[in-house]
Parts: C-alpha cells; sequence; structure tokens
C-alpha cells in the first residue's frame, strides 16, 4: 500500500478505497478486531465516499428543510480476523440509489483479500425520522458513481 492515498481515500473506477490502519483500540482479548468495528470501518468508507462525490452531512443538515442519513439495513459476513497493525482497505460501490434511499456494498480486503463483505441501504431522513426524497442536486452528485457490475 503507498502513501498516495488521501485522508478520504480516492475514488478508483466505480469504487470508494479507504486505507485503515488496525489499531489496539480496535481489537479485543485476543487481538482479533471487535466485530462491531467493522460497521464503523464501513461507515467511515460511505462517509468519505459521499464526500469525494460533494454529499457532506453538515451540508444536509443547513438545508431549509434539514435531512439526514440513516442506515435501514445492513448484512455483514465475516470471512477471515484481522489483527492489531494490519492495513486494510475499506471498499464501497454503490449499487443503487432512487427516490428516497440507495444501497452500497462495501468490503474490506487485506493484502487483496476478501475479510468481511456487506450491503448497506441507507435512507435519506428528516429530522423527525420520517423518509424524504433525495434533492435532484443530491441524486446528480451520487447517479453517476452506480455500478453497472453485479454485486460481489
Amino acid at each position: 500500500m503507498s502513501t498516495e492515498f488521501p485522508l478520504s481515500g480516492q475514488i478508483i473506477g466505480d469504487e470508494h478505497h479507504l486505507p485503515v490502519r488496525i489499531y489496539y483500540e480496535d481489537t479485543d482479548f485476543s487481538g482479533v478486531v471487535y466485530h462491531a468495528n467493522y460497521l464503523k470501518y464501513f461507515e467511515r468508507g460511505r462517509s468519505e465516499y459521499m464526500r469525494l462525490l460533494g454529499v457532506h452531512h453538515h451540508q444536509l443538515a443547513a438545508l431549509d428543510e434539514p435531512l439526514a442519513f440513516a442506515v435501514s439495513d445492513i448484512r455483514i459476513k465475516y470471512r477471515a480476523p484481522v489483527r492489531i497493525d494490519d492495513l486494510v482497505v475499506v471498499k464501497s460501490r454503490l449499487l443503487s440509489a432512487r427516490g428516497a434511499s440507495f444501497v452500497i456494498q462495501q468490503w474490506i480486503e487485506r493484502d487483496g483479500l476478501c475479510v468481511a463483505d456487506g450491503e448497506v441501504t441507507v435512507v435519506c431522513i428528516d429530522l423527525k425520522g420520517r423518509p424524504r426524497r433525495m434533492a435532484k442536486p443530491l441524486l446528480d452528485a451520487i447517479k453517476p458513481q452506480v455500478s453497472v457490475r453485479k454485486a460481489l
């Protein structure tokens, strides 16, 4: 892994790549990454992907009718352990974007090996928690990234 990745990672083709170093704080008593932390890595990947597409959480919150993103569904499969000091890459690919939601496929690789993968449905909501259609500029920012490839 080179140091060419900016802090937000980078978009390569129809994928976003975010390198993550595993620290002591990420692991459980056995020295393996605690299972819930994979969800944090997925969240970082999604947030940085959106940031690079020009979609920022603070901008959504500042709209006349403030909006936010909420995960409505998530599936994850753990395939291999990750340990302290490992360098992994969180990869994300948009599978669909329409109306009030989008679906992102995400996986984590260590040395090219998929150690965890999942699929996340994200819904655009108002501050009362009700689903709201994404504004056209928001959809216009993310729709071009929707992959034509099938899920892993």
